[in-house]
């Protein structure tokens, strides 16, 4: 498949992705914040219980005559009882994960609805007489809590603005409606008709106002997450990582059913306030991105897409893989066995072999940018990341004197070879195999090769301090040919290592180790650790 290299200023809003709020709805809102939406209709459905409980049927059974009155008459206790029966319920209703985050976000705008009928009814029953204000006489029948309810719930339901204006309108009018219907049945005083309006109507209209304000605020933020989410033909889904780069999300391709990672490169790591080094840099991210989606190491991560966004943000569009980093491998399940950690080496020099005829350096070989993974029907399939923004064994292009150390340097300490560390010009492919020698005693000890109290401390030990015997640092075997290889890797003299991963590869596979890490063995693994629970 032919890859066509997209313009690096291409900008980070999808090009058919709307520009207003127009045709986008809450319920288009990416999952993660359907499903916090979610949450807070949870929440406040268990205060309103909470609160229609301590207000009616608590205060009401405290003493003796509260209690007769409460119980005088099902007007008083019933909506009381039928509210908070609702308000239990739809706690429990949006906790069933089973029923799709959109179907009971509108549950809660029915709950709004009915929930304001039932705030209404408590309160507009018997009413004998206005509030009074002293000398000043009668002050109307005062606010209903209808109104807290709907500007509450206008700013914690996400809603297209029509859809939260007609259930807000339609909770405002559970006040006049109640209050109307009771004032027929000669429980609540008469009301003349224009103190009808400006006492049970026209507040409910400000407050109506105000909630569809509320709601448009909140669907043009929703509005503003999902367009900034949308990254070239890609949607952005969910934060799978974050490190010193940048994220990593997972993503989905709007047309296509192919998930995929996108690794997001924050503009201040390319440094230079220089415009100059900062336009050479990423002339430089653009090459050497084509030249990655070039490579046809089935070991090496795939590029789908590449560009950079309109503040400034490089995005990389990858391959999404099912497995875990070699720092987790370890983590989690502590150093492997030898035999398999030849296997997993031998991986890592396919894909550096190809990387390296093609003039590229990785400079950051790490376990983190290396991940074990199922791979098809293969398991304990390698793949070698973050070949985005590696150096390139061609001269220095002009300018290059413009780009600061830092902006150059790269890779991370407790992995970084002599010569990078010093940053001479002489960095070549050897540098990436002293930092998979680094790589490998992690897998075998568990423990990396130097560890200063500084990052600096530890760059000095990589120039100067001998490391110790890897089989000094566990008490698993490390056959003694994979120990001296390892030990060859790590040779502050690039000369005295294995002088390509081709050599490196070779070395490997000649070892004749007792066992062999065989596909059947790796499957047995991934089987148990699959029983044990989600990957």
């Amino acid at each position: 498949m032919t890859r066509d290299a997209p313009s690096p200023q291409s900008t980070l809003f999808h090009p058919g992705a709307p520009s207003g709020t127009g045709g986008i709805s809450a319920w288009t809102l990416p999952p993660d914040l359907q499903g916090e939406a979610v949450r807070r209709l949870r929440i406040v459905a268990a205060l309103y219980t909470t609160a229609f409980f301590l207000a009616g049927p608590l205060t009401s059974l405290l003493t003796a005559e509260s209690r007769a009155v409460y119980f005088s008459s099902a007007e008083i206790w019933l909506p009381s009882l039928l509210s908070i029966a609702g308000g239990l319920a739809v706690v429990a209703f949006t906790g069933w994960a089973r029923v799709p985050e959109p179907v009971r976000l509108r549950a809660g705008l029915v709950f709004e609805i009915l929930g304001s009928f039932g705030i209404a009814a408590a309160e507009y029953h018997h009413i004998s007489a206005p509030i009074m204000y002293g000398d000043y006489g009668p002050g109307g029948l005062g606010l209903s809590w209808v109104a807290v309810w709907v500007m509450l719930f206008s700013v914690v339901v996400p809603a297209p603005p029509r859809v939260a204006l007609l259930c807000a309108g339609l909770s405002v009018a559970a006040v006049p409606l109640v209050y109307a219907a009771n004032m027929a049945r000669g429980s609540n005083m008469a009301v003349a008709p224009d103190l009808f309006f400006l006492g049970l109507v026209f507040p409910y209209l400000i407050v109506l106002l105000m909630a569809y304000v509320g709601s448009r605020v909140v669907s043009r933020l929703g509005a503003a997450v999902r367009q900034a989410r949308e990254l070239g033909s890609y949607r952005l889904v969910e934060r799978l990582g974050q490190g010193g780069m940048g994220e990593v999300w997972r993503a989905e391709h709007r047309l296509l059913a192919r998930p995929a990672a996108i690794k997001l490169i924050r503009p201040e790591m390319l440094g230079g306030t220089d415009p100059d080094a900062r336009q050479l840099l990423l002339r430089r991210f653009e090459r050497e991105a084509q030249a990655t989606a070039l490579m046809r190491s089935a070991h090496t991560m795939e590029l789908y897409d590449f560009g950079v966004a309109d503040d400034g943000t490089l995005y990389h569009v990858m391959e999404l893989l099912d497995g875990f980093d070699l720092d987790e491998l370890v983590l989690r399940f502590g150093p492997p066995p030898a035999e398999r950690v030849a296997h997993l080496l031998r991986q890592i020099c396919d894909s550096l072999a190809e990387a390296h005829e093609a003039g590229l350096i990785h400079r950051d070989v790490k376990p983190a940018n290396i991940y074990v993974c199922r791979y098809g029907r293969e398991v304990d399939f390698i793949k070698v990341l973050d070949f985005g923004l590696v150096k390139h064994t061609r001269p220095a292009e002009r300018g290059a004197e413009k780009v600061t150390a830092g902006q150059l340097a790269g890779g991370t300490p407790a992995f970084m070879s002599p010569e990078q560390a010093l940053g001479e010009d002489r960095v070549d492919a050897r540098s990436d195999l002293y930092a998979l020698g680094c790589v490998a005693y992690w897998l075998l000890t568990g423990t990396l090769v130097f560890q200063g109290a500084t990052p600096i401390e530890t760059i000095a030990m990589h120039i100067h301090a001998e490391p110790d015997l890897p089989s000094r640092r566990t008490t698993r075997p490390i056959p003694p040919g994979l120990e001296a290889l390892v030990l060859a890797c790590l040779a502050k003299d690039p000369g005295a290592r294995p002088q390509t991963a081709d050599d490196l590869a070779r070395r490997l596979g000649a070892l004749g180790l007792e066992r062999e890490w065989t596909q059947d063995r790796a499957r047995q693994w991934w089987s148990s650790i699959e029983a044990a629970g989600p990957v």
